[in-house]
């Protein structure tokens, strides 16, 4: 592995919570950390907090539901540092009955929450198949296992994703890229 000081972590999804606790514990550990959010000049206390703590952290306005977005957001990643690990963490959770879920909301969130993790997990493996080494990680939820009232398309769009990840895991694995289903 290499050493931290000399390696990038990207947070897709680094929202105020579970991907903000993430880019901080990475960035204690002495990674570049480069945490994306669709509104990202909300990662501006972040990036003040790691960097007034000594770590490195660059924020930007990420819509990972945009392929070349997601290539750009990789490579200046990768640029800093190689990239070491790719956390996706978009959530996209909303509650709606199913007879009020409309196609837009449905897509929308089946962007949000699979094809993005699609997009990302196959843009970090391009970067990190060269060098043989490298994870990504997906985060999850209840819903990609199981269904519930009111989230059906939370529960397809993450069903989905488990899909892609456990399908990455065994195509990238014998390559040592691990990847990692929530």
């Amino acid at each position: 592995m290499v050493s931290p000081r000399n390696a990038s972590v990207a947070v897709i999804g680094a929202g105020d919570f579970i991907g903000a606790a993430i880019a901080r514990r990475f960035a204690a550990g002495g990674y570049a950390v480069f945490a994306g959010r669709r509104n990202g000049e909300k990662l501006a206390p972040l990036v003040a907090e790691i960097e007034a703590a000594g770590g490195q952290c660059s924020g930007r306005t990420l819509d990972a539901r945009r392929e070349e977005a997601i290539i750009a957001f990789l490579a200046e990643a990768d640029l800093a540092a190689p990239l070491e690990l790719c956390v996706f963490n978009v959530g996209a959770n909303v509650n709606f009955p199913l007879l009020d879920t409309t196609e837009r909301v449905f897509r929308k969130v089946w962007e949000m929450a699979c094809y993005s993790g699609f997009l990302a997990g196959r843009e970090a493996a391009r970067l990190m198949l060269p060098r043989g080494r490298g994870s990504i990680i997906f985060t999850g939820a209840t819903a990609s296992l199981r269904g519930g009232s009111g989230y059906a398309a939370f529960a397809a769009a993450k069903f989905g994703l488990r899909a892609v990840a456990q399908s990455m895991a065994r195509e990238l694995g014998p390559k040592n890229v691990s990847a990692h289903p929530g």
